[in-house]
């Protein structure tokens, strides 16, 4: 507080104080709206970030004193506004750091009171820092503030009526000056913290709807993604995250080339453009989010450009880098910390799907090779007890012989050929009907079958080779090994929206010791892969729901249930 030779009325004292607070009030509030501000919002800055907010509380808090009003050789002032909000908002090190500048600030300006004040600003921002603190991880509340400011001007006051000289004029001026400068600074906290608040909660329901909003995308551009990285998939993503947002154009790229651009400057960011923007080659090069706020950051090479500022997020596949995703805007300056947020969330999605799409067809690849090499296995012992049991029919009954070797030839025909994933119920029982009537040429009354398949079941699509392994399964391990053998039913009906198929036999069964292991581990010795393999093909194909329901009674028989959707997307790829 510093001399003066102009006095206010005491009735006015408090109406001038408030009039100046409104002042810091709406300095708060177009200071809520710049990016500077978004640092509060924080819950980690950096040690630039810190200096900025001390550069900006410790304006407000030199501000508050200069618009301090003169009063008997001193000076009523709202300085202590910035100093406490910077310490509750801030921390313990903005907060004493803005009350030392503001303090030092205070005592340089003179007056018989300008050691105490300036003192009580300092213990002001420890005191702010210090409430920070303990109320973590919350933020204070406006009437924390109110509390704070009140407890530290009657601090102030206090040093003043200890040491400030002449006592009589200490004590007439706190009589005039507390409760105005009380009230004046509470109001004006609260007004700063109040305004932070609702800055602060708008934000979150940007972020919010940042989320939801990625969320969307993310659904929106999975079964799309589950092609991999290329032209086709990256154009449909491009188009869908256009759509969505309010970007001016929106791109991905591979390592190389771009796959995809939509949107402004289409006509030179044009789709197979080997990547030539300097920040694409930087997002490259560091494998890292970059941004640019100019069009010059961007470095497009061509002048007449509307793309004006850009965010350029890598896409990663199981931490390799395969691309980027670009987005553009139509003016400079335009991205602010939530667009950055929500771009690296697209891209950290991205790349999740890009992995999952990645898993997915390597999963494929390996069903794929384990059909190939079911189809190749060719039982030796199988092969030879067929032509034993051909050659036998040779001599008595040769049109018979004639028969099973085009059995024999058809049977090997479907198990080598590059068949389709997918055949239908009808062209799988053929394949079914080659091995039994070989096997019943072998065995002869020992074996029976019998089928049940409903007409309407035999134009549904089933993966290809499911079917013989199970019933192979049933005749070797389940019949072949009792004296009088027995027999195999195949029943086929729908349910619902899936069809039902069943494998039974009246065998020998499997051992209850075993039938939870069974499909892990195999039934028999080197039996069970083929049961394995179409368990785990249904599975990877359909879901585990799907996995083969297995119900077995030791020596009474065994049933294999499958139940395949009727109406999958799956089927119609295949």
């Amino acid at each position: 507080m510093e001399n003066s030779t102009i006095e206010i009325l005491d009735g006015n004292l408090s109406i001038i104080l408030v009039q100046r607070i409104a002042i810091i009030a709406v300095f708060a509030y177009v200071l809520s709206h710049t990016r500077a501000f978004r640092l509060i919002f924080k819950e980690s800055t950096t040690g630039r970030e810190k200096l900025a907010l001390v550069f900006i509380f410790s304006l407000v808090s030199i501000a508050g004193t200069y618009f301090g009003i003169p009063i008997e050789g001193a000076l009523a002032n709202v300085r202590d506004t910035g100093t406490i909000v910077a310490g509750l908002l801030a921390g313990p090190l903005v907060g004493t750091a803005t009350g030392l500048i503001s303090g030092l600030h205070r005592i340089y300006l003179g007056g018989f009171t300008a050691v105490q004040c300036g003192v009580a600003t300092m213990m002001g921002g420890i005191l702010a820092g210090y409430i920070y603190m303990r109320t973590k991880p919350k933020t204070p509340e406006w009437i924390t503030g109110i509390i704070t400011g009140v407890s530290v001007i009657l601090l102030s006051m206090g040093f003043i009526l200890a040491f400030a000289k002449p006592y009589d004029a200490a004590l007439s001026l706190v009589t005039r000056i507390t409760i105005p400068m009380s009230l004046a600074n509470a109001i004006g906290i609260a007004i700063f913290m109040i305004i932070i608040h609702n800055a602060r909660e708008h934000q979150t329901k940007i972020a919010a709807l940042q989320t939801h909003k990625a969320l969307n995308i993310a659904n929106a551009t999975l079964p799309h993604f589950r092609q991999g990285l290329n032209p086709a998939s990256a154009e449909k993503v491009a188009i869908n995250i256009l759509n969505m947002t309010s970007a001016a154009a929106v791109a991905i790229t591979d390592l190389e080339r771009a796959l995809a651009h939509i949107g402004l400057g289409s006509d030179h960011h044009s789709r197979g453009r080997q990547v030539f923007t300097k920040l694409t080659k930087t997002c490259l090069a560091q494998g890292q989010v970059t941004v640019a706020q100019t069009q010059a950051e961007i470095g497009c090479n061509v002048p007449t450009c509307p793309l004006k500022s850009a965010i350029v997020v890598p896409l990663y596949c199981r931490d390799e880098l395969v691309g980027t995703l670009k987005i553009y805007y139509a003016r400079e300056e335009a991205l602010t910390a939530l667009d950055i947020e929500f771009a690296q969330g697209l891209g950290q999605v991205f790349s999740t799907q890009l992995e999952l799409a990645a898993l997915q067809h390597k999963a494929e690849l390996a069903a794929k090779a384990e059909l190939k090499a079911l189809r190749a296995q060719i039982n030796p012992h199988f092969l030879f007890n067929a032509l034993n049991t051909i050659v036998s029919f040779c001599r008595t009954n040769p049109e018979n012989a004639r028969n099973l070797l085009i059995e024999l030839s058809e049977f090997f025909r479907r198990s080598l050929k590059a068949a389709r994933d997918f055949v239908t119920l009808k062209e799988e029982l053929e394949h079914v009907d080659s091995y039994l009537t070989l096997e019943q040429a072998r065995f002869g009354q020992r074996l029976t079958i019998k089928q049940d398949v409903e007409s309407d079941t035999l134009d549904i699509l089933i993966p290809t080779f499911i079917l013989q392994p199970l019933v192979e399964n049933a005749v070797k391990h389940g019949l072949l090994s009792k004296a009088d053998g027995g027999t195999v039913e195949i029943s086929a009906k729908t349910t619902g929206r899936q069809i039902e198929i069943s494998i039974s036999d009246d065998g020998l069964g499997i051992p209850q010791s075993i039938q939870k292991q069974i499909l892990e581990y195999g039934f028999g010795k080197g039996a069970g892969v083929g049961l394995t393999n179409v368990n785990e093909r249904l599975k990877a194909i359909y879901g585990p729901k799907h996995a083969l329901i297995i119900n077995s009674v030791e020596g009474q028989g065994t049933t294999v249930i499958l139940h395949i959707p009727i109406d999958v997307e799956v089927m119609v790829n295949g």
